[in-house]
């Protein structure tokens, strides 16, 4: 009798031990401070497929562990249409448990989207293609790199002077630098917003489009990731060039975000629970940024 408890007490350790070692047991490399200012972050992934669903999963459970206050997403929120059942298949289904707990989603246009999704009262756009928000100690611009005119560069270079927040974040979908071998950097873009980047400060961008991962170098003091793969990867797709700090282009993913002051943490889970990049990128200061700048 005694033997036999012993047996079952022992399989009950294995079966515990096995599941803290499983995928599912997501381990964190970010600091999970208290107090810090703490979000997600998803780019193409609105296509109501199994991949999305499995990446949505990973991105919930998460949460439990490292409690962010909102998602960012990097546009193409919605392939192939953007009528209510589009909106339900691809957006509400997936991430009802975080809608459901009151998360905010921001949005910003991705190339397959319809611009009249900025109207969607759960993308927290307020009808505009491109608008800010604060959050802590940091500033976040949303852009829409579609339509890249006059306009919005006037108000960009309008708020950015007057952010005087600690971290100053832009994301928008299409990346002014990438190793992609179907898209790869769109230069035109990088000549109309690089220079205000610089002039104000900016420090880090997040970009999709590319349906795969990339940390790019430091380009003159800014932090750029490309996260385009939530709901679709093009396997391969990362080219060997010497921008590339960090990729992945085998699987899909997510971005986890952690703000303290002075230190941007991250950390890129796969649809398997793998960590696939993570780091702890310093501010770099206003005096070195105009160095930079200037060389």
């Amino acid at each position: 009798m005694h033997l036999h408890v012993s047996h079952r007490l022992i399989a009950s350790f294995v079966l515990f031990a096995a599941a803290l070692a499983a995928p599912g047991a997501q381990d964190l490399t970010v600091p999970n401070a208290k107090g810090s200012l703490k979000f997600a972050i998803i780019g193409d992934s609105g296509t109501g497929e199994s991949p999305q669903f499995k990446v949505a999963e990973k991105l919930i459970a998460v949460h439990d562990r490292f409690p962010y206050e909102f998602v960012l997403m990097m546009g193409d929120n919605l392939y192939g249409g953007s009528k209510e059942k589009d909106f339900q298949k691809k957006f509400e289904t997936p991430y009802k448990p975080l809608l459901d707990s009151g998360m905010k989603f921001y949005a910003s246009l991705g190339n397959h989207d319809n611009p009249n999704e900025r109207y969607y009262k759960m993308f927290n756009m307020s009808g505009e293609r491109f608008y800010t928000f604060k959050k802590g100690n940091a500033r976040f611009f949303a852009l829409d790199s579609n339509y890249m005119d006059k306009p919005q560069l006037e108000w960009l270079q309008k708020e950015l002077a007057a952010s005087g927040s600690d971290w100053k974040i832009c994301f928008f979908h299409h990346p002014l630098y990438s190793s992609g071998g179907t898209h790869g950097s769109d230069m035109q873009l990088r000549e109309q917003l690089e220079p205000l980047f610089l002039k104000y400060g900016v420090d880090a961008v997040f970009s999709g489009h590319e349906h795969f991962y990339e940390r790019i170098k430091p380009q003159k003091g800014i932090y750029y990731f490309i996260s385009g793969g939530a709901g679709k990867v093009r396997k391969g797709d990362v080219e060997n060039t010497n921008l590339t700090a960090k990729a992945f282009d085998t699987g899909y993913h997510f971005m986890i975000v952690e703000l303290t002051k002075d230190t941007l943490n991250f950390q890129v889970i796969s649809d398997k629970g793998q960590t696939v990049d993570s780091g702890a990128l310093p501010r770099v200061s206003d005096v070195d940024k105009k160095k930079l700048a200037s060389s």
